[in-house]
């Protein structure tokens, strides 16, 4: 996973959440508590750690009023926080001070060259931690190195740089979805390690660290410059099950920095700032969270000695109990996440007496992400169409979302585009490098671009020349790609990115039998499903019901956002060609005039007994899932097919 995709990645969580904040938001102005939009159980978790640590001593807390009714936790939060706040004096400056110390400049080198400086915090007395993206490999992280100190002293003037080399032969774990990089720091000539001289910041797994609305601080190396401090002004304004949104002020060099709350515990490894999608610089702040980090460790597979290394990280530091469920903000409700095999393959459901089982297939684009907390923000996009049409919503355990995000970016790892260092244009940057995936890619763009009626000789210019790795055909693709986006409002490094994964679905054997090995394993055995399918999804649900096992029946099939309607698409479907399944009884295709995924729609100019629905979805959202299943009418039918008795 490069770092363009990782910032993909980032800006799409932050849009699928935007209904989560701006639910925080409503319920902080209407309760007047910057707390009140976190579930009950953070809170009691965060007040419980608070007492338990003695940052606070609740003989000190006012008594609650007891004839105003039940007390909200947030209420009760408020006056923990209002005597923890109390720490915001010496004490609170000894304690910044000493978990600064800790923190150090990154010196990437590559290649024997300097290519950079991020940020590393040590978690041991030889363990540093920073992102993948500023460690990405043991080569890299051989030439590197790690400066403590550099930073002034209380007069202003520079200290010494304490350097140490890295010893990744000594221990390396990377993961490029949660960007983390976990690396061994050698000693000094005199012997000592870089802990007993610096100390380090203890990683703990337990929940309560922080809740929404707390401050968060941050300390690093922005822009290559001397330690510096983010305090106040700061705040969390989201969490997701792996990663953190908080607003504060970073800059490039800050990746890798600890992102503290306000007794310096560290909550999550900062890794990027979240970039405005209209170009009005950076939104937001996305961090990974200590207890993701720390479960990806614990489930890593390491030789006995590197595993014996991973011990300096402390008790606290051991995950205990279950994988944290997802918190849905503002509703005091949780959802369960799946654990082991069912973790890595997506959320199963449960089956409510007389009704069918309801299937969501996820798109592309989703690998890293908690396949609990995808589930939930469709269960939350169809509840807005549901309350539309005036019925309940439907409960997130009814629900099964089989997952194969990790396994489609596994299998087209390493092949995913080629010359990527090398491309000038997006459509370059974006093309398999399996050669059948990049004639799908092609005819995908050249399609598309056709469909939205571009001139014939604005598609192929006649100067068009052989230039680069890719070759002048490829390099052509900018211009109907470039049309496109125009057309239809869609970035063109979003409408590639979908463009590449389907032709890799469809080129590639390989990526195909992963992508639906992953699916199957995720789907109930038998019964009746409700099928919801978006984007890729809707591909992946065409070939998936040529290979349902005979107890499975269709009863309802919803395509939301699909390309379907392209020849470049349907002629490679396990069916060769627009042939309607036979255990679909209902088909229903939910299509945007500006989602240039669906540039094919309506379905039913090319497919038999298709119903086609036109969703005004926002230009800035035509192709979000949510958008598709907030409309009254697809979300009735969903809910009709499943509470029918199957």
């Amino acid at each position: 996973m490069d770092l363009r995709q990782q910032q993909q990645n980032m800006v799409e969580r932050y849009r699928e959440t935007v209904d989560q904040r701006e639910n925080i938001r409503r319920l902080q102005v209407e309760t007047g508590s910057p707390f009140a939009a976190d579930s009950a159980e953070q809170l009691s978790a965060r007040v419980e750690r608070l007492v338990s640590k003695r940052e606070v001593d609740p003989g000190d807390l006012t008594p609650v009023p007891s004839d105003e009714g039940p007390v909200r936790p947030a209420v009760v939060f408020e006056r923990i926080l209002g005597a923890a706040n109390e720490l915001q004096s010496v004490n609170f400056l000894a304690r910044g001070a000493r978990a600064a110390r800790a923190v150090a400049r990154v010196d990437i080198i590559q290649g024997g060259r300097r290519a950079g400086f991020g940020t590393g915090f040590l978690v041991g007395e030889r363990l540093l931690l920073t992102n993948h993206h500023v460690l990405p490999d043991v080569a890299t992280a051989t030439e590197s190195a790690a400066e403590f100190d550099f930073e002034s002293d209380a007069d202003g003037v520079p200290k010494p740089v304490d350097s140490y080399d890295l010893a990744p032969d000594e221990l390396f774990v990377t993961d490029p979805a949660l960007d983390y990089t976990l690396v061994a720091v050698g000693a000094r000539p005199d012997g000592k390690r870089p802990g007993e001289v610096h100390g380090w910041l203890r990683l703990i797994a337990q929940q309560g660290k922080i809740v929404i609305g707390e401050p968060v601080n941050i300390v690093g190396h922005p822009d290559r410059r001397p330690k510096e401090v983010a305090v106040r002004a700061n705040e969390l304004l989201n969490q997701l099950p792996r990663f953190l949104h908080y607003r504060t002020d970073t800059e490039p060099g800050s990746s890798g920095s600890p992102v503290f709350n306000d007794q310096w515990e560290v909550v999550a490894l900062h890794h990027a700032g979240v970039p405005d999608p209209g170009g009005a610089g950076w939104i937001a702040n996305e961090g990974a969270r200590v207890s993701g980090i720390l479960r990806h460790l614990a489930e890593a597979a390491l030789p006995p000695e590197q595993k014996a290394l991973l011990a300096e990280l402390g008790p606290q530091a051991v995950p205990v109990g279950p994988v944290p469920v997802e918190t849905v903000p503002g509703d005091g409700r949780s959802g369960g996440r799946g654990t082991g095999a069912q973790e890595r393959r997506g959320v199963t459901g449960r089956t409510a007496a007389g009704r069918r089982r309801v299937v969501f297939l996820h798109g592309r684009g989703q690998q890293g992400h908690n396949p609990a907390e995808l589930r939930a923000g469709w269960c939350r996009g169809l509840a807005v169409g549901l309350a539309a049409a005036g019925l309940p919503p439907l409960d997130d355990a009814d629900v099964w979302f089989p997952f194969y995000g990790d396994a489609l970016a596994t299998a087209t790892a390493g092949r995913e585009s080629a010359g990527l260092d090398t491309a000038t244009t997006t459509a370059e940057a974006y093309v398999p490098d399996d050669p059948g995936a990049r004639a799908v890619y092609a005819a995908l763009i050249a399609e598309s671009a056709k469909a939205t009626r571009m001139p014939e000789s604005e598609q192929q210019p006649a100067d068009a020349q052989e230039s680069g790795l890719l070759g002048g055909a490829v390099a052509a693709l900018q211009r109907p790609l470039s049309w496109i986006a125009a057309r239809s409002g869609l970035d063109d490094i979003v409408i590639a990115a979908v463009f590449r994964d389907v032709a890799a679905y469809l080129g590639d054997k390989s990526v195909r039998d992963a992508v639906l090995e992953a699916v199957l394993a995720g789907l109930p055995e038998d019964g009746e499903i409700v099928l919801v399918s978006h984007s890729l999804g809707t591909v992946v649900a065409l070939d998936l019901c040529t290979m349902l096992p005979s107890g499975i029946s269709v009863p309802l099939l919803v395509t939301a956002g699909s390309p379907l309607g392209l020849d470049a698409v349907y002629r490679r479907l396990l069916a060769h060609g627009a042939v309607r399944p036979g255990q679909v009884d209902v088909w229903l295709n939910a299509w945007a005039a500006g989602d240039a995924v669906a540039i094919g729609c309506p379905l039913g100019d090319t497919w038999d007994r298709v119903r086609d629905v036109l969703c005004a979805n926002p230009k800035d959202r035509a192709h979000d899932i949510a958008q598709y299943l907030s409309h009254a009418p697809i979300a009735a039918e969903i809910a009709g097919a499943w509470s029918a008795v199957g």
